[in-house]
């Protein structure tokens, strides 16, 4: 299992301090919201430009943004490691996915809850993660929706079909209490926003869902 703590939940006046107290997790999840394609609005590529220097860690960036394809230069200028965008958000995917992957970067698709499966089979063999929503999009501190779990199961059985390298991520709603029912699911990498930069010390919480992941295996 990777962790992937979601800086949205991060405290926005020390952000990169924020950033040295999850340094012991997998990567480092950067929420990118514009106010159109999700009713809110983050940050962009600058600030994860000024975040690079301070740590070594994956920047796993989740483009929530209308029509990616224009930005995804930038963000990838900006130190992103791996760029996943969403289904609903291009009119061709697929072109998106090549242009990450010619960069060099890890490329990820992502669903939101309304999506099925079945939708992105086609795209499965251009991703390195596919991202599963479990909340919907735009919003941190949300419950995870217990369907969304049953898809993870059915993306991961086609993953382990077609692409089998391939990460699985769920993002939403996980915490300590609902990490193995995540993790049975076929979800190896899980995003934590508030269950991780929530706790008086994110360190030890990411040291608890390690521990956890390891009694599953």
């Amino acid at each position: 299992m990777k962790i992937s703590p979601s800086m949205l939940s991060a405290d926005f006046s020390r952000l990169a301090a924020s950033v040295k107290t999850v340094e012991s997790a997998e990567m480092l999840h950067l929420d990118v919201m514009d106010g159109a394609f999700v009713p809110n609005i983050s940050f962009g590529p600058v600030v994860i430009a000024a975040l690079r220097p301070h740590t070594d860690l994956f920047f796993d960036v989740h483009l929530m943004i209308d029509r990616p394809e224009r930005y995804v230069d930038r963000f990838i200028k900006a130190g992103a490691d791996g760029v996943t965008i969403h289904f609903e958000s291009t009119k061709d995917p697929a072109a998106v996915l090549r242009t990450i992957r010619a960069a060099g970067k890890k490329a990820g698709l992502a669903i939101s809850p309304r999506t099925p499966a079945a939708a992105i089979k086609e795209f499965l063999p251009l991703c390195d993660l596919v991202l599963v929503m479990t909340v919907e999009p735009g919003f941190g501190g949300q419950s995870l929706i217990p369907e969304t779990l049953i898809k993870a199961k059915e993306v991961r059985a086609m993953l382990d079909e077609i692409n089998p390298a391939a990460d699985l991520e769920a993002d939403g709603g996980i915490g300590l209490k609902n990490l193995r029912e995540v993790l049975d699911a076929g979800v190896n990498v899980v995003v934590a926003g508030t269950a991780v930069f929530g706790t008086p010390d994110p360190a030890a919480t990411i040291a608890e869902m390690h521990r956890i992941a390891g009694d599953l295996t």
